[in-house]
């Protein structure tokens, strides 16, 4: 792999038909579904990849050693716009040859065209809006501290929530989207930590997932690689698991 080698810029990313292999549905619903004019976008040879430029995050979908190519070519053509990245599992141990990372995660990027089978407790599920966002905010910090989307950031459609005989909130969860094409993105479900096992956060996800579906067509999420109840519960819910990535933050050079 040469780290030195960046190739051109193409104005469209569906050149190679990776979207319609195992392993790009990353591709299909994070870049497909929206084609910014001004976004920029590089096609290599079993690879392409495109710049969250808000972000400087490099999104790569492929084969581990070309898609690490784009990734280093686009972090040394624009050193003060690149700083994390996402790619097929192996892209990380590539670059870091080259560059300094921290903060690598293993991630699964999943996704469902399909209603999950009816879940019980989903009826005790309410929407959730802009009144709630203080107590949303506290139960997030309390019971999943490590949240990805809180209330009031940018892209959330809607919230919901689950609460207990006496009014108190007990599970939540949002729907987000990716940046972007604006797919629906399912992000920040918890649960009250005394609560977990009696399928609370099922019962949520399984709501979330048909209302997306409905409204939508599809769900995505993403699930950390380590979560063995995340994914029997993903699974169970007919989500796919195609897409195993890896993220990183370049560190500082």
């Amino acid at each position: 792999m040469q780290s030195t080698t960046f190739p051109p810029r193409t104005a469209d990313l569906f050149t190679q038909g990776l979207e319609n292999r195992p392993g790009s549905a990353l591709l299909r619903f994070g870049a497909a579904r929206r084609r910014p004019a001004d976004r920029l976008s590089w096609a290599g040879t079993g690879a392409v990849a495109w710049l969250d430029g808000p972000r400087g995050h490099v999104w790569s979908v492929g084969e581990p050693v070309p898609a690490a190519g784009l990734v280093l070519g686009a972090a040394q053509r624009l050193p003060d716009h690149v700083r994390e990245f996402t790619g097929p599992r192996g892209t990380d141990a590539l670059v870091s040859r080259h560059l300094p990372l921290a903060d690598v995660v293993e991630w699964v990027f999943r996704w469902t065209p399909d209603e999950p089978p009816a879940h019980p407790g989903e009826e005790r599920v309410v929407e959730l809006d802009e009144r709630h966002h203080e107590e949303l905010l506290a139960f997030l910090r309390e019971h999943s501290p490590g949240h990805s989307t809180g209330p009031g950031s940018a892209g959330i459609s809607l919230w919901a929530g689950i609460r207990d005989e006496d009014g108190r909130l007990v599970a939540c969860g949002a729907l987000s989207s990716l940046r972007d094409s604006g797919a629906p993105l399912m992000a920040s479900v918890a649960t009250d930590a005394r609560l977990r096992g009696q399928g609370l956060g099922a019962a949520l996800t399984s709501w979330l997932t048909r209302y997306a579906v409905r409204r939508h067509g599809f769900c995505t999420l993403w699930q950390l690689a380590d979560n063995a109840p995340a994914e029997r519960l993903y699974t169970r819910l007919g989500y796919r698991d195609e897409d195993l990535c890896v993220a990183a933050r370049i560190a500082a050079r």
